[in-house]
């Protein structure tokens, strides 16, 4: 199996990248999400590690193309994520993107959009929000600003296509 090499651990790539309505023989393949889904603990204390090995996954999980899969991974996360923090704000953000790209690759603009439009309204919700010192937390170290720029640029398009897709780990290492 192929592993993610910037994630901890030997976490495999699912085998098949699901997607409703398309891969209707195949279901996800859930076996290999439940060992990163098997790292997040019950709540977090006080923010969420940056360098938590399933919060890379996560975000790996949607460069690599498993949109659906990033999504089941980021919402572990956010449920063990301090109720109330940024943390929460910003991996909800993150849900809406890997949800957004799921819905360009079904081709479904106008649903992507909407949910670019809903991170977007997230992220501005973060920047709003009083930043209290988190150590390595994971919004201390997201580019927010650099994810806003790129959801406004693409909602700034007349139609979004398949190639419209986010990278969220590519914004984090630029």
């Amino acid at each position: 199996m192929n592993v993610p090499s910037h994630a901890s651990g030997a976490l495999p790539w699912p085998q098949w990248a699901y997607v409703p309505g398309e891969t209707t023989e195949l279901d996800a393949d859930y076996e290999t999400l439940d060992i990163a889904k098997a790292l997040v603990p019950s709540a977090f204390r006080g923010y969420v590690p940056a360098r938590h090995p399933a919060l890379r996954y996560g975000l790996a999980l949607n460069d690599r193309g498993y949109f659906w899969e990033s999504q089941e991974v980021l919402e572990a996360l956010w449920a063990a994520a301090p109720q109330g923090g940024r943390e929460r704000i910003l991996l909800r953000a993150c849900i809406l993107v890997a949800n957004a790209n799921l819905r360009l690759r079904m081709q479904k603009a106008h649903s992507a959009a909407r949910l670019f439009g809903d991170a977007l309204t997230e992220l501005r919700a973060l920047t709003s929000r009083k930043a209290a010192p988190a150590g390595d937390g994971f919004v201390e170290s997201f580019p927010v600003p650099a994810l806003t720029a790129l959801l406004q640029a693409k909602l700034g398009r007349a139609q979004l296509t398949k190639a419209d897709w986010i990278g969220l780990g590519a914004i984090v290492r630029s």
